[in-house]
């Protein structure tokens, strides 16, 4: 008898992209799957994925670059990945097997073979909205965590200001300083953006950068007495107008530049001469540098939400089919929270 046929939707790269990304820069197709018994032998993972990532980095990975990036472009006509939630189908690697739920890079389709499973995490709360693992359970809250504890260390007390702060990672950070016992101030790019940092995520102040003429005088409003730790997710105007706001041996934790993303020419930040100034330290990160942290982050994030400590915020559409539309949403601020797609509910 001839083996059922089983289809496999995907998102695949239309073209490079330059300046801002649309729709039409992707495809959605329709292919036939891959077997979904994994051969003998094999070490590989079939897994049925559940929900998928939307995650500003992955603009970067649409422009075709020369020189290699720290993380590879996608290919043409081939499958888009990201983080995302799966369900295992079948395994051939011990660590695995069918029916666990995983989090980690798959492809933006219904199944995917993944073939260096050791990059898996499994979940350890199915309890909690398997959705989270997209978020503050997974690359979001691992990046937060990783990002304002390990590279920016605050202290009781400090100011901290965070841009794009209702954002994946941003709302994230926010909480876990005001847990810290920090000042906490956000930037966001509506006013119901900013309404609810306040009043859901507790913020103790924010503002909306859109209707700011002067962000530098925003920020002096914001932090009369200066800024001790800057959680950096824009770049740009954003950071030339914290530089000069930022209190003597500050730190920057610089996670992302958004508003770069989509610009052919990279803006340039003229007050870098505070970094000498006020003796500042600036520093970058990935999200990988915090791996061997990730069960023990888990625990800690886990256990603060069934406290009630804190709250997260999703954006979900249904279908990949509206993956393309939910990927621009990140670059237009009409995102309200974790951009993520349902691809199957289980």
């Amino acid at each position: 008898m001839a083996a059922t046929v089983v289809s496999n939707k995907r998102v695949i790269l239309k073209r490079y992209v330059t300046g801002l990304v649309s729709e039409d820069d992707m495809e959605v197709v329709t292919v036939e799957a891959p077997p979904l018994a994994v051969p003998a032998g094999s070490k590989t993972v079939v897994v049925k994925n559940l929900y998928i990532s939307c995650d500003p980095y992955m603009r970067n990975r649409m422009t075709y670059h020369e020189e290699p990036s720290y993380v590879p472009d996608f290919v043409l006509g081939e499958v888009l990945v990201n983080f995302g939630v799966m369900k295992v189908i079948s395994s051939g690697h011990q660590d695995f097997k069918a029916g666990d739920l995983v989090w980690g890079i798959t492809g933006w389709e219904e199944y995917t073979v993944i073939n260096n499973p050791e990059t898996l995490f499994k979940i350890n709360h199915p309890e909690l909205p398997l959705s989270y693992y997209t978020g503050i359970l997974g690359m979001p809250g691992l990046t937060a965590y990783g990002g304002f504890f390990e590279v920016a260390k605050p202290k009781k007390g400090e100011y901290v200001f965070i841009s794009s702060a209702f954002g994946a990672v941003g709302q994230i950070v926010g909480q876990l300083a005001k847990i810290t016992g920090c000042y906490v101030v956000g930037s966001a790019g509506s006013d119901e953006k900013v309404n609810l940092l306040k009043t859901k995520f507790g913020f103790d102040d924010a503002f909306n950068y859109k209707k700011e003429l002067d962000l530098e005088a925003a920020l002096k409003r914001c932090f009369p007495d200066g800024i001790d730790i800057y959680f950096e997710n824009v770049g740009g105007a954003m950071l030339d107008a914290v530089l000069p706001n930022m209190r003597v041996a500050g730190r920057i934790a610089a996670c992302g530049m958004i508003s770069q993303y989509n610009l052919e020419q990279p803006e340039g930040v003229y007050n870098m001469i505070c970094i000498v100034t006020k003796r500042l330290r600036m520093q970058g990160f990935l999200v990988f540098d915090f791996y061997d942290m990730y069960y023990q982050i888990e625990e800690q994030i886990a256990g603060y939400l069934k406290e009630g400590k804190v709250a997260y915020t999703e954006d979900v559409v249904e279908g990949l089919d509206a993956a393309p539309a939910a990927l621009v949403k990140l670059f237009t601020s009409s995102s309200i929270g974790k951009q993520l797609v349902a691809v199957a509910r289980e």
